[in-house]
């Protein structure tokens, strides 16, 4: 069979945030780029981005980037590499203000400045009060950022590829990337993408589990892609649960509701985290308020007729500040929740939200992995940005509006270091001549099976089996049996039929392709935690409920082949300042 090929300089894969600003440095550089999105780029998911991104600008508080570095360590619990942590905190003013330069329109404080509210995990001073740090346009911050790079993009002529989902990594014998094989959802065409440089920005995978704020998109294809190449996926236990999802939703209400004022109650009327984190309160560490509303539930004191919620208390903030800092949390309430805010608390439950782990990369973006069994080297010709890349700067748990900063600093390092690397290999190396044969093979496996499961049915089944044995508290029976669930369940992704070939626009054959890089993501993420025998950051073990910094100071890389586990150390120096040892982590 016959497929067409195009080449290119760079290949980008996923246009949210991380791949719009890599793509626009490669543009405005004269490089030809392109960029994939299985949907329109403002649609990606860095649009639902709500609170802000963090960056010590001090214009509410008095701030600096050292703090703003202390709070993103404490907050990953101590598994953050601190080399990365201060290159992100260090570039975050720098970024912001170009953001602001392209004509991002942030909300103003009366003097002019940029508005910014507190956040969760953030302080003055290495732990004192609490900081304003988040810099934010309302409650609409990633649909913000997302409709300024696009324009940005469009004006410096970014090739974008709309509608079109990656396949395949192209390595030959060295294990070089040479571009990625994709589809054209609506033709289901097939066609190689040469590049000199291939960089995935494909976002989260958090529709592994049963209640997710990650829209449907969010199915890990990067890693997928990754893992079927033979590259490590890092840190894969590490999952977020942020905990205000609209209740029986998952819906997403923004830390920002917290930040301006709102606060938590349980069925009592009582400010529960008071007594789980004296200091923050409703403002520390996600994984903490997490825990804390569970606990709340298992203990009987839940919301409801099923007392199984919490409730998010925002009214007495008054109509006129909800209607101008929260306007979009307010239409969510009403939409998902039946309830004003103005008038009465929104029904909330922890729900699964941002994947810490991912693709190892280091702080230029570029991907660093072993190739077969040599030793851990950068993978030429390949780059991962965003929530797909562990770099890592979020470690066990990631403080809110890190992420957008993250997006944004890695995007633009990425595109940077491809501009470097493309000036000392400016020529495409030659392709494999087997170059679509496992791509070719995927599809035709899917095409011809017969008697098999359908994709809706094992999807449900790998939701419902993370929901159950890995979600905020994790024990060992449990994780032990969900191995062993979610092996049954990628073999039976493995032999999914597509019993509706009739749907419109290939949704059928796409959900079936999403599948196969769900249930990698699933298995990293099962194995890894099983393994796992401490408590850090999001990772809660109920039979080792301590954080164990001498056996468990190091990063999880799961390989696909045999479900290997490697480990590496925790980079705990800095670059330029001193270290921030590790030490208990109370808010």
């Amino acid at each position: 069979m016959a497929i067409a090929r195009r080449k290119f300089d760079a290949v980008i894969v996923g246009a949210g945030g991380a791949g719009m600003r890599a793509a626009l440095q490669l543009s405005e550089a004269g490089l030809k780029v392109a960029v994939l999105s299985k949907v329109f780029p403002t649609r990606s998911h860095t649009v639902a981005a709500q609170g802000g991104i963090a960056a010590a600008l001090g214009n509410v508080t008095e701030d600096n980037w050292h703090w703003h570095m202390y709070d993103t360590v404490k907050g990953s619990d101590y598994l953050g590499d601190q080399d990365a942590i201060e290159f992100m905190c260090r570039q975050a003013n720098e970024v912001v203000y170009e953001l602001e330069h392209f004509g991002m329109p942030f909300d103003r404080l009366e003097n002019g400045k940029i508005y910014q509210r507190p956040f969760g995990g953030q302080s003055q001073n290495f732990g004192g009060a609490q900081a304003t740090r988040s810099c934010a346009a309302a409650d609409r911050t990633g649909h913000a950022m997302l409709h300024t790079l696009y324009q940005r993009n469009v004006r410096a002529n970014t090739q974008f590829f709309i509608e079109w989902m990656g396949l395949d990594l192209i390595r030959d014998e060295q294990g070089d990337v040479l571009g990625v094989t994709a589809m054209e959802m609506e033709t289901g065409e097939v066609m190689v993408l040469q590049a000199k440089a291939t960089l995935f920005a494909t976002g989260g995978a958090g529709r592994i589990f049963q209640a997710s704020t990650n829209a449907f998109i969010n199915t890990g294809d990067g890693l997928g892609m990754s893992a079927r190449a033979g590259i490590p996926l890092e840190d894969m236990e590490f999952w977020q649960f942020h905990p205000t999802g609209v209740y029986g939703v998952g819906v997403l209400i923004s830390e920002a509701v917290r930040g301006e004022g709102g606060y938590l109650l349980n069925k009592d009327g009582e400010r529960f985290m008071q007594r789980y984190a004296p200091h923050a309160k409703d403002l520390a560490g996600r994984d903490v308020v997490s825990r804390a509303l569970t606990m709340e539930i298992k203990e009987g004191r839940g919301c409801g007729k099923d007392a199984d919620h919490l409730l998010l208390k925002l009214d007495h903030l008054g109509a006129d500040v909800i209607n101008m800092r929260l306007p979009g949390i307010r239409e969510i309430a009403i939409k998902f929740a039946q309830v004003d805010p103005i008038n009465e608390p929104i029904p909330v439950v922890p729900t699964a939200h941002y994947m810490m782990g991912g693709i190892p990369t280091n702080f230029h973006g570029q991907v660093v992995a072993p190739y077969k069994t040599g030793p851990e080297e950068v993978v030429r010709g390949f780059y991962a940005v965003g929530e797909c890349a562990c770099v890592s700067v979020h470690g066990a748990n990631r403080l809110g509006t890190n992420s957008l900063l993250d997006i944004i600093v890695f995007g633009r390092a990425a595109g940077n270091q491809i501009i470097e690397d493309l000036k000392k290999s400016p020529h495409h190396k030659p392709l494999p001549a087997d170059v679509a044969d496992r791509t070719l093979a995927r599809l035709a496996r899917l095409e011809g099976q017969k008697g098999g499961e359908s994709v809706a049915q094992v999807g449900a089944t790998l939701r419902k089996t993370m929901q159950a044995h890995c979600g905020v508290f994790r024990f060992a029976d449990m994780l032990k049996e969900g191995v062993t669930k979610i092996g049954e369940v990628a073999e039976q992704a493995a032999q999914t039929e597509i019993k509706d070939k009739s749907k419109v626009f290939n949704t059928a054959r796409i959900e079936a392709l999403e599948l196969d890089n769900l249930a990698e993501v699933a298995l990293a993420t099962m194995v890894s935690a099983e393994a796992r025998n401490e408590s850090r950051g999001a990772h809660a073990r109920d039979d080792f409920p301590e954080r164990d910094d001498e056996k468990w100071l190091k990063h999880t890389l799961y390989f696909r082949t045999g479900r290997r586990l490697d480990y590496k150390p925790v980079r705990l120096k800095p670059m330029t300042v001193e270290s921030f040892p590790p030490k208990p982590r109370v808010y």
